[in-house]
């Protein structure tokens, strides 16, 4: 699907208030009539400031602003090295596996260390991909006062509201996603396989077996998505070019 599709078919996705959980599996073809179907009239188009823009203005180029946001997250990281190949986002090994890592690596087990980090990488990729619906959903409760709040806000205020509204019930939705990926690219086995290679070494240390390795992928997919997501924010807010189409140059020039 191409970039323009895909921002439609989220943009359908966050202002359709009606939508079903089942609906959001994201049927891509059903989907692609493009943000003008949901983005009505109303309001000058010469407005200069917030207070000249109606309420479905404010609205509906906050949500585009997010579709574009959540589009290019899931480009960027729902492919293969989306993840493993950008430092910014990169899921290095969890803080309490450091020690097993460096005892494997000492043994001669450094492929072990090496094939569970890009196996956690792998499944977070294959996971961003089904992200779409679940941010579409969570932002439909948004009110008029948030979008204004979010508009005239800090270059990062609509992620934090994603994190602060959503953030919990996103990482509780997401999760049985990346145990269905983490299981489909190995995680599981890789993470045995290097324990099991350090094993003899930790128990003589009394290290035990504590690292959730699902939820841990869990958290660092969906604060990657952030991540990405806050860097687009960023981009419309302070760059015009960034601003696609006329309902984006109307909203967000207005909050200059």
């Amino acid at each position: 699907m191409n970039r323009r599709s895909l921002v439609a078919a989220l943009g359908l996705l966050i202002g359709s208030a009606g939508m079903s959980s089942t609906t959001l599996a994201l049927d891509w073809g059903g989907l692609s009539k493009g943000l003008g179907d949901l983005l009505g009239g109303g309001g000058s188009a010469g407005a200069t400031s917030l207070a000249d823009l109606s309420q479905g203005q404010v609205a509906d180029g906050l949500k585009e602003a997010l579709a574009n946001g959540i589009e290019t997250a899931i480009a960027t990281l729902g492919k293969t090295d989306g993840f493993l190949g950008n430092e910014l986002v990169r899921i290095a090994l969890p803080e309490s596996m450091t020690k097993i890592a460096k005892t494997a690596r000492k043994i001669g087990g450094g492929s072990y260390v090496d094939a569970f980090e890009t196996t956690m990488n792998r499944a977070a990729e294959q996971a961003v991909p089904e992200a779409a619906g679940i941010f579409a959903d969570a932002i439909r409760a948004m009110s008029i006062e948030d979008a204004k709040a979010i508009l005239t806000g800090p270059e990062d205020a609509a992620t934090n509201f994603f994190r602060d509204k959503a953030g919990p019930a996103l990482v509780e939705r997401f999760r049985p996603i990346v145990e269905s990926a983490t299981a489909a690219t190995g995680v599981t086995s890789a993470y045995k396989d290097l324990v099991g290679q350090a094993a003899p070494v930790l128990s003589m240390l009394g290290k035990g077996d504590a690292t959730d390795v699902d939820g841990y992928v869990t958290n660092e997919a969906v604060n990657g998505l952030f991540t990405m997501i806050a860097g687009e924010e960023k981009r419309i807010r302070e760059n015009p070019v960034a601003r696609t189409s006329d309902l984006l140059k109307t909203v967000f020039g207005a909050t200059r």
